[in-house]
């Protein structure tokens, strides 16, 4: 049986790290040999395109889960290579905001649907939309074991967390009481430059015990795999992009008190 963590990943800026993390976070706890399920709610697929799957091939996925027109365990793709299973998006999901509006219950579809699986999973992470509208509720409402929010070292990178804190905190007063931010993680990091250096002591003051010691590199190879339609752990195993993620997951995992296994480098 799972423990059926479920993490979501949110962040209402764009170009934080947000699927780089949802990705190669997942694929490293697939390493170590978790079960672990991606759940793509971003309608620009992202998380769905990085795993080199054609968002436009996608004959179902989010968009047929929420509205009900398709059971979950349906639509779930299994990837063996990286360790990874998924529930892709596609551009259905764009008009998914509105039609969903009718709903009963709208904001908490996707937690009723992943209910009668999460035990089927050590982990499932939650790729949400760089915006707060209804599909980021569902996920931050689905976030049983609290939200993991990326933020890149650069100028401007506090701004907007505000208004996020301050969007976790009316969920949690309307629709999810135990929702929590389970940690920060720092992306983007030129250790070159004073100002990653400052932006990682900012965030560190303001949220402390919640940033994650693992700081993530600025990384070519991390940039070109989402290209390659592959992990950082299967496309650049040995560059310092993969070490990190390979970090984090460990940090994670062991933070969750689950016994991280002792894997010879993956060549």
């Amino acid at each position: 049986m799972g423990l059926g963590k479920i993490y979501t990943i949110v962040n209402q800026k764009g170009g934080v790290g947000k699927t780089t993390t949802a990705i190669n976070l997942g694929a490293y706890l697939g390493y170590y040999g978790q079960r672990v399920l991606i759940i793509d709610i971003d309608p620009q697929s992202n998380a769905t395109s990085c795993l080199g799957i054609k968002k436009n091939e996608v004959n179902g996925g989010t968009y047929e889960v929420l509205i009900g027109a398709q059971p979950i365990l349906t639509q779930i793709l299994h990837n063996p290579r990286y360790k990874l299973s998924l529930l892709p998006s596609s551009p259905p999901l764009a008009g998914a905001e509105i039609e969903l509006i009718d709903f009963h219950n709208r904001e908490y579809i996707l937690k009723n649907v992943l209910e009668p699986i999460k035990h089927r999973y050590d982990y499932i992470l939650v790729d949400c939309p760089p915006s707060l509208g209804l599909l980021t509720l569902n996920g931050l409402v689905s976030a049983i074991n609290g939200v993991l929010i990326p933020v890149q070292c650069e100028f401007l990178a506090l701004e907007g967390l505000g208004q996020l804190t301050k969007t976790i905190n009316l969920v949690r007063n309307a629709l999810f009481t135990d929702l929590e931010i389970r940690g920060v993680i720092l992306t983007m990091f030129d250790g070159r430059t004073n100002l990653a250096n400052d932006v990682v002591r900012e965030v560190q003051n303001h949220f402390g015990e919640l940033v994650f010691d693992t700081i993530i590199p600025r990384s070519i190879r991390l940039a070109e795999a989402p290209s390659f339609g592959m992990p950082i752990s299967v496309y650049a195993p040995d560059s310092s992009g993969a070490h990190a993620y390979a970090a984090l997951a460990k940090e994670l995992m062991i933070s969750d008190q689950v016994q991280v296994p002792i894997i010879q480098e993956a060549t």
